[in-house]
């Protein structure tokens, strides 16, 4: 899996501190995005998927999130790390450019598991004019705080 970046101690990308993976690589380009550099899809480092699970289980908090650029460019790898996570009892959450709708039309297998197995999907684009510095866990007021939590 391609990652910018992880951060082993956040409380501002879900509830209570998490352990935050950043993706490399995203074709939305939100005017005003917080992490631009995430937008070349060649940017950070290759990571086996097996690597992150051990730091998030070394990590010994009770959530990850997967943020990016756009998680869902790397479909297989995401749905194998949050299959991963969810074993290990993990709280998981996902940020996406794209609206649930969007991925649901996808009609693609990873992106369904990821689905099945995340807990929490924030989804939708940053719009900068409908930026919030009041809103938790999100940029913009068109972005949702969706439950999934199906398995």
């Amino acid at each position: 899996m391609r990652i910018l970046s992880v951060v082993e101690e956040s409380v501002v990308d879900g509830p209570g501190i998490r352990t935050v993976i950043f993706t490399a690589g995203c074709p939305h380009r939100c005017k005003g995005c917080h992490n631009p550099s995430s937008w070349n899809p060649a940017g950070g480092e290759e990571v086996e998927v097996g690597e992150l699970v051990q730091r998030v289980k070394l990590s010994g908090w009770d959530g990850v999130t997967i943020s990016g650029g756009e998680p869902f460019l790397q479909s297989s790898a995401l749905a194998e790390l949050v299959m991963a996570c969810k074993s290990l009892g993990k709280n998981v959450w996902v940020y996406t450019g794209y609206t649930l709708e969007q991925l649901d039309a996808m009609h693609d297998e990873a992106v369904q598991t990821v689905l099945d197995y995340a807990d929490v999907l924030v989804d939708g684009r940053f719009e900068q004019s409908l930026r919030d510095m009041g809103l938790r866990f999100r940029g913009s007021s068109n972005q949702r705080i969706i439950f999934l939590n199906k398995v």
